[in-house]
């Protein structure tokens, strides 16, 4: 496949009937964006885990609208290729006047190309309200971290069969509203597995096992760059904040020792105008 081309909502549509898997990331940041690009990710997601990885919130609550606006206008310039998603924060989509109002405020303040909200059955007329308004809608189920504590805090979903056909008919509720894609969190593989095959469009899984279209991990998750409690179904490819770390504790005990800056990183005056500067002085 080539990762040359501007990535598409229609795009990730024949990605899944060509069984091709679709990659996402979060980013909320211009460099982040710059280097996701350039790794060829279908995706980026601007999400409200900013308030999280970015901004030492305990949770997503307290992310608001302006927030993900400002992280996003970021983003949106330093990636082109791939399909940016902008996250609708808390209590930003209460009712379909609401919902319509910030996700076109989130579209054209920030430049993104879509627009991700959380929650099922309950959000179908708020989805379809978007929709029509012309915006592209990504949904969020099973564990949605926005109702987390009606949830009973971060545990898996779907554990059962009960609570299973609860998201499979969530899932299918978005698809007939009009989403383009779910993303499924944390939900038990075999209900993720019926969700992917039953619906037409595509799946996003993180920590929902390996048979949906697609995965999503946050960035900081995946670069070892996060500070307490981590998801156990996240991966680290790397040890960023190590790497920082040890730069920088370097800078410091080269300042303090006289090291730094050496010649090469130093900038003179030429020596006529040096002379002259210093003959005012005599």
């Amino acid at each position: 496949m080539s990762i040359s081309k501007k990535v598409t909502v229609p795009k990730l549509k024949k990605m899944k009937e060509r069984g091709e898997k679709i990659v996402m990331v979060t980013a909320y940041d211009y460099p982040s964006a710059i280097i996701a690009d350039r790794a060829g990710v279908d995706i980026i997601l601007v999400g409200d885990s900013v308030g999280v990885v970015e901004l030492g919130y305990e949770n997503t609550i307290p992310v608001t609208i302006d927030d993900v606006i400002h992280h996003a206008k970021a983003v949106v310039r330093g990636a082109k290729r791939p399909l940016i998603v902008g996250d609708m924060p808390f209590g930003t989509y209460l009712n379909p006047e609401q919902a319509v109002f910030n996700a076109c405020r989130i579209i054209k303040e920030s430049g993104v190309d879509t627009v991700k909200l959380e929650g099922g059955r309950e959000v179908a007329h708020i989805v379809k309200a978007i929709v029509r308004a012309g915006i592209p809608v990504l949904g969020h189920i099973g564990l949605t971290p926005q109702r987390a504590t009606m949830l009973g805090g971060y545990k898996v979903q779907g554990v059962d069969a009960e609570s299973a056909m609860d998201i499979i008919e969530d899932a299918k509720s978005l698809e007939e509203a009009g989403a383009y894609g779910v993303v499924l969190e944390f939900t038990a593989a075999e209900v993720a597995k019926v969700i992917t095959e039953e619906l037409k469009i595509p799946t996003i899984g993180i920590g929902s096992g390996p048979y949906c279209d697609g995965q999503v991990l946050v960035l900081h998750d995946l670069v070892g760059m996060t500070f307490g409690i981590e998801p156990h179904f996240a991966k680290r490819y790397a040890e960023v904040a190590q790497v920082m770390l040890n730069a920088i504790k370097q800078f410091a005990n080269e300042v303090r020792d006289g090291k730094f800056p050496e010649e090469k990183h130093t900038i003179h005056m030429k020596y006529d105008e040096y002379k002259k500067l210093t003959s005012k002085f005599e």
